[in-house]
């Protein structure tokens, strides 16, 4: 069964690209270098052939990813997003109980997430630890390293 996934228009918008990029361009550049590999000879003792194939096969998994990912993928209207708890797309001030550091997260679908810009997954175990958490709460989330406490500072959109 498929998972909805839910996504800013931006993030859809370069799922889209990126499908397009590779249905468009690389296809037929993996063709090509098909083609050119198999006109050098016996197949069988072909490398490039083999390599160029298995490229292929690649690059046609990840479109089919790509295509079901968009095939189930819904873009959140952010007016209609309640900002009293912890959602997708909420942007989170959180301080870390122990170390009383202070960090801002935005919560994203699995394929926006970019720690560098401060956008986490709502899968990840931070991201599923603060989901439906209000201001004032502090959510206990499970780490690698063990059980840190988070207290939310701040909720916005």
């Amino acid at each position: 069964m498929s998972k909805i996934s839910y996504y800013t228009a931006e993030g859809l918008k370069k799922l889209k690209e990126e499908l397009n990029h590779l249905k468009d361009i690389e296809r037929p550049k993996a063709s090509n270098a098909i083609a050119e590999a198999r006109d050098k000879g016996d197949l069988s003792e072909n490398a490039e052939y083999d390599a160029a194939k298995e490229a292929q096969g690649m690059l046609e998994m990840r479109i089919s990813k790509l295509e079901e990912t968009l095939s189930n993928a819904r873009v959140i209207d952010e007016s209609q997003l309640d900002n009293s708890k912890v959602l997708v797309l909420s942007k989170v001030k959180i301080k870390n109980q122990v170390n009383n550091m202070i960090v801002d997260y935005t919560i994203v679908a699995d394929g926006e997430a970019d720690l560098l810009k401060g956008k986490i997954s709502v899968n990840s175990p931070i991201g599923k630890g603060l989901l439906g958490k209000s201001v004032g709460e502090i959510a206990k989330i499970n780490v690698p390293s063990g059980i840190i406490n988070f207290q939310v500072l701040e909720i916005t959109r």
